[in-house]
C-alpha cells in the first residue's frame, strides 16, 4: 500500500532523515519505533504532504505523491493523526469528528461514520456537546484517532499514541488499534513506547538519528539484543 524509498528531509539546514526506506502492506500494523527527536514524526509529515523531503520517493497505491498538497494526499486515502493535543479547543467534540469527514467520499457517510465512531470510543459520545478543550488527555486522543477515522481513511498514520497517557488509558487505546486491524484498516504507527508497539504491529522498523538501523517482524524484535536494551529495559 505504502512505499517509502530513500527519503530525506531537513529543517533548514538541519538534516532530519538520511535515506529512509520502508513498506506498509495492505491491513498491516507496521510501527517505526525511536527515541524522541529520531525523526518520526518527519516522516508521516512528508508522507502526508506537511512537509516536502529532499529527496526520495513516497508511492502510495502505485501512485507517487511525493510533493502532493496535503489535501490531496488526503483525498487519496491517507489520514494522520498527530501527536499532542491537537483537536479545535472551542469547538465541539462532535464538530470536531465532523471535520474528520473532510474527504467527498467520507462526508455522503458522516452519519454512519460517526456511530461507528462512538461505537469504538463510547465517551466521546457521552461529550459530544463539549466544548473540546474540556477534555481529558485520554479523551483527546481518542478524539484525534475519531476524527481520523471520520475521513474513511485507506491508511491511518497514528504518531505516539501513548504520550503523555497513563497506562490503563494506553490500554484503552491499543485495544481500539487492535480492533481497527480486525476490520482490515491499515496503521502505520510511530512510537517511543516500543514494548505495546511491538506487541500490537505485524512488522517494525528501528529509527536512529534519522535512518533505519533495524527491521523485521515484531516477534524477532523483541528478541533483538539492541531492541531489548535499548527500548524494552532488558
Amino acid at each position: 500500500m505504502l512505499e517509502v524509498s530513500d527519503l530525506s528531509a531537513s529543517y533548514g539546514v538541519i538534516p532530519a532523515l538520511h535515506g529512509v526506506s520502508f513498506n506498509v502492506r495492505q491491513s498491516e500494523i507496521v510501527t517505526i519505533l525511536g527515541s524522541n527527536g529520531t525523526g518520526k514524526s518527519t516522516i508521516l509529515n512528508v508522507v502526508q504532504g506537511m512537509m516536502t523531503g529532499t529527496s526520495g520517493r513516497v508511492i502510495f497505491r502505485d501512485e507517487a505523491i511525493q510533493g502532493l498538497p496535503s489535501h490531496k494526499i488526503v483525498d487519496r486515502g491517507i489520514v494522520q493523526v498527530p501527536e499532542g493535543m491537537k483537536s479545535f479547543p472551542f469547538m465541539t467534540v462532535k464538530e470536531n469528528l465532523m471535520l474528520g469527514a473532510y474527504r467527498k467520499t467520507s462526508w455522503s457517510k458522516r452519519k454512519q461514520t460517526i456511530q461507528y465512531v462512538y461505537s469504538l470510543f463510547p465517551i466521546l459520545k457521552e461529550r459530544s456537546n463539549m466544548s473540546a478543550r474540556l477534555l481529558s488527555g485520554g479523551e483527546q486522543q481518542m478524539l484525534k484517532i475519531g476524527r481520523g477515522l471520520m475521513a474513511n481513511p485507506h491508511l491511518l498514520m497514528v504518531d505516539e499514541p501513548s504520550i503523555g497517557l497513563a497506562p490503563l488509558i494506553v490500554d484503552s487505546v491499543y485495544e481500539t488499534l487492535g480492533k481497527l486491524r480486525e476490520t482490515g484498516l491499515t496503521i502505520l504507527l510511530t512510537e517511543q513506547n516500543a514494548l505495546r508497539a511491538l506487541q500490537l504491529a505485524d512488522r517494525g522498523y528501528i529509527l536512529q538519528e534519522g535512518r533505519i538501523v533495524l527491521e523485521g517482524r515484531s516477534a524477532e524484535l523483541m528478541k533483538n539484543n539492541l531492541v531489548k536494551k535499548a527500548y524494552l529495559g532488558r
